[in-house]
């Protein structure tokens, strides 16, 4: 039997002494848990509580606390004697008390927030500022030591852990889950998580689901099925069940403590075996996971005015809730606390005994503390290839064409060649489709399940992560980010809204730890959206919907970054920025699909850098005149800028006495105000590209009404007239997506016309024209099935477009 195996077997016995230590802890996370829920002052219970003592609003949730801590209490001690370096993701939404009191046991909250000092006086800060104003939430969160996962949406436990362990194989990483989480869909989604999970070169998962019984309101599907039910549930999906059933003491403590020193020495054992090179090893191995069954409420009042509350629903929240203004429940809670006898737990002064801190972890190896759990200390920068070295040749703007996102593939390929622990793509079965497979010239898909001889590019040993689930491939990359490592999620645009949820949390997680100093920065969220809006000819509506950036822009600036490249160079600028940064969402979105290239690449470096600029070669404003345009061509977005250029050609064209200025935005929020967003332009630059009174026909990939509210407050805005996506779709021709929606050069056209303050002969005449070429249109891709060719073939060429223009005019 090997070394770890050993001390498997010896931990499976608890002694007295660990006994005595482990159950003394979780007495001690007990009473600061409903001292946080119930106290403002006689922390330590010094006087008998009187009103004064309770707070005026009582607000967290006790019911998952004592399970959470119980299993944190273990896991403490397997760390003590193992070494073992461990994260804890507390999936239960509002346990947070319990993470927060296992930190201020193990000394990490103090060094976090210095007030928050380990005796009478600091407890007595503890207990009010949870939740409370100026303090903290009751789930755990980015304020909470150790924690990697915000608790407040539940469904994300079990994602967020095996994010954190690819590419981490030293790291366990103890997912608890609450029967009430297992009731979402992302979680019933990512219990398949090992069949993605390398025991060769990731860490491991050790899911805890912890069937208490209820949830808010009702009892949970998975507590209320016949056990049986549930152990073929989780043998199905691959698990090594484990089962620890009961409320007794110190029964449960034997129990637990058995069956996690047999869950870690399996773990080790699957690793050895892997990483010994002749294992031999054949298929997925059979991980285990334990499934703890335990009194909701657990050691809480058990009737409350002769109603059950321990081990139901009722445990879930507040038990006691008329303490204030009850003297009998009030002196029920003064039992309760004292039930957990804290003159054994707290000196003197305040401060915890030794017998309770004996349960912690030395240094970082305490879950509070650990550097995985604040991964920005372990973050190494990414080592970037030159990006001149992927630039696509660009002879004259708008001539040729590319698929922008298959240089992005390019990039990435060699990100995984020189970062090959430190950088992954997460991608929802569409690596090919995006135009991303270069990446399968360095790595295969991962994939540990049974292999047959049709599949391509799938292996064991592969890194590139696709599975058929926006929540898993977007929770992976969150924390393979939260722990130090760099990646991209990209998927179709219209399926991000999957997820969105996710990027919100997400983002407000950045924001939020961006006001702590001990959270150190971790990599950005980067997401590219393609196959996008504009761009589904044979899918339809349901693949058409721009959600995404609307959701993204509502956050602080701060965090939020939209980036809209026109080309294949701005796309290479934009991702080496995005991948250098640090603690930013950054969405790109730009399409799959072969599209025109306008810049080179210097050109390009330097219009992502301002953010937006002036296309001269695309108007036809004399520039050695200090005279304003008559009107403004804006546009933001790969198709509504080729759609643009179209515009100003045929403005330039047939109207050449009208002067016309387009200008490009690559990053979206320079459009706002600095006040607004640090990316803001300046008003001096705003007026440089948009002038003060200059109307502007502004053509944006998403919503229209985007573009007003990013534009408020600038000068005159009634002036800007945006074109974009109105929820017009269908599966159509790619130009008739724009003409659907109302943004196709010829409406730019006409909308010039109309919004020019100086009015030029032929404007009738070229307005007249272009409403022939819409109906023209609706005839030709009924007949044809494809577009017109003067649209479908469309190039910035002078010389053929005054031709055809000529004919056309005569029709």
């Amino acid at each position: 039997m090997s070394s770890d195996q050993d001390l498997a077997q010896d931990l499976s016995q608890l002694s007295d002494d660990d006994l005595a230590t482990v159950d003394a802890w979780w007495r001690a996370n007990n009473y600061l848990t409903v001292g946080q829920i119930y106290l403002q002052a006689n922390p330590l219970l010094r006087d008998d509580l009187a009103p004064e003592h309770i707070k005026p609003r009582l607000l967290g949730h006790w019911g998952t606390s004592p399970g959470l801590a119980f299993i944190y209490a273990h896991a403490s001690r397997l760390i003590r004697h193992t070494g073992q370096d461990m994260i804890y993701l507390a999936g239960p939404g509002h346990g947070g008390p319990a993470l927060t009191g296992a930190s201020w046991l193990e000394g990490s909250y103090t060094e976090y927030f210095p007030h928050i000092h380990q005796d009478g006086e600091g407890l007595e800060a503890f207990f009010r500022q949870f939740s409370a104003p100026g303090g903290i939430p009751s789930h755990a969160s980015v304020t909470t030591p150790g924690s990697i996962h915000e608790g407040g949406e539940l469904g994300y436990a079990l994602i967020h852990a095996f994010g954190a362990v690819f590419d981490n194989p030293d790291l366990i990483a103890c997912a608890v889950v609450g029967d009430g989480e297992a009731e979402t869909g992302p979680l019933e989604g990512s219990w398949k998580g090992i069949s993605f999970l390398n025991p060769v070169h990731d860490g491991a998962v050790l899911p805890v689901l912890h069937l208490n019984g209820g949830k808010i309101a009702a009892p949970t599907v998975l507590s209320r099925k016949p056990p049986e039910e549930v152990r073929s549930l989780f043998e199905g999906h691959g698990y090594e069940v484990i089962e620890v059933n009961g409320g007794d003491l110190p029964g449960m403590h034997a129990r637990f403590a058995e069956a996690l020193a047999h869950a870690w020495g399996r773990i080790r054992q699957i690793q050895t075996e892997a990483r010994s090179g002749g294992g031999g090893r054949t298929g997925r191995p059979r991980w285990p996971m334990i499934i703890l069954r335990s009194p909701k409420g657990w050691t809480g009042p058990h009737e409350v005015d002769g109603t059950l509350i321990e081990g139901t629903w009722r445990a879930h929240q507040v038990p006691l809730a008329g303490v204030k203004e009850d003297p009998d429940h009030l002196r029920m809670l003064q039992r309760w606390l004292e039930s957990y006898r804290p003159e054994e737990l707290f000196d003197e002064s305040g401060a915890p005994v030794e017998l309770v801190t004996r349960n912690n972890p030395v240094g970082t190896k305490a879950m509070s503390r650990q550097p995985h759990a604040n991964g920005g200390l372990l973050t190494e920068p990414l080592d970037l290839p030159d990006i001149d070295d992927y630039e696509v040749k660009v002879p004259a703007p708008a001539t040729t064409r590319t698929e922008s996102t298959r240089v992005l593939g390019a990039l990435m390929r060699d990100l995984y060649e020189r970062n090959p622990h430190s950088f992954r793509l997460f991608c929802p079965d569409e690596t090919n489709s995006n135009r991303l497979g270069a990446v399968f010239e360095v790595s295969d898909r991962d994939w540990q399940e049974a292999v047959t001889e049709d599949d391509v590019h799938l292996s064991s040993q592969g890194r590139v992560m696709e599975v058929l689930s926006e929540h898993n491939c977007h929770g992976w990359l969150e924390a393979y980010n939260l722990t130090g490592r760099h990646g991209l999620f990209a998927t179709y645009e219209a399926f991000a809204m999957v997820s969105a949820s996710q990027t919100i949390q997400h983002a407000k997680w950045l924001e939020e730890a961006s006001h702590l100093s001990w959270r150190a920065k971790v990599p950005s969220l980067n997401i590219l959206l393609s196959s996008t809006a504009w761009r589904n000819d044979h899918n339809g509506f349901s693949h058409q919907g721009p959600g995404l950036i609307n959701n993204v822009m509502q956050h602080r600036g701060d965090v939020a970054r939209i980036y809209l490249p026109p080309d294949a160079n701005c796309l290479l600028s934009v991702a080496r920025h995005a991948f250098s940064s640090r603690s930013h969402v950054n969405l790109i979105v730009q399409d799959k699909q072969p599209q025109l290239q306008y810049l080179t690449l210097a050109e390009a470096n330097e219009h992502c850098r301002r953010g937006a600029s002036v296309w001269d070669w695309a108007g036809n404003e004399d520039l050695s005149t200090e005279a304003a345009p008559d009107i403004i061509l804006g546009c933001a977005g790969d198709v509504v800028t080729m759609e643009t250029v179209a515009a100003a050609h045929l403005l330039r064209t047939r109207l050449p006495q009208l002067t016309v200025r387009v200008v490009n935005v690559v990053n979206l929020m320079t459009l706002a105000r600095p006040k607004d967003h640090p990316n803001g332009m300046t008003a001096e630059l705003f007026r440089e590209l948009f002038t003060d009174n200059v109307d502007v026909v502004f053509s944006f990939h998403g919503y229209p009404g985007t573009i007003h509210q990013l534009v408020h407050g600038r000068p005159d805005v009634d002036r800007f007239h945006c074109r974009g996506f109105i929820e017009q779709g269908t599966t159509t021709t790619p130009f008739d997506m724009v003409v659907r929606n109302q943004a196709s050069r010829y409406h730019l056209v006409i909308d010039a016309i109309h919004n020019s303050k100086r009015k030029v002969r032929g404007m009738a005449e070229l307005k007249a024209w272009c409403e022939r070429q819409l109906e023209r249109h609706a005839e030709y891709i009924v007949d044809h099935l494809e577009d017109m060719p003067e649209v479908r073939d469309w190039v910035l060429d002078q010389t053929s477009w005054d031709e055809l223009a000529e004919d056309l005019s005569e029709q």
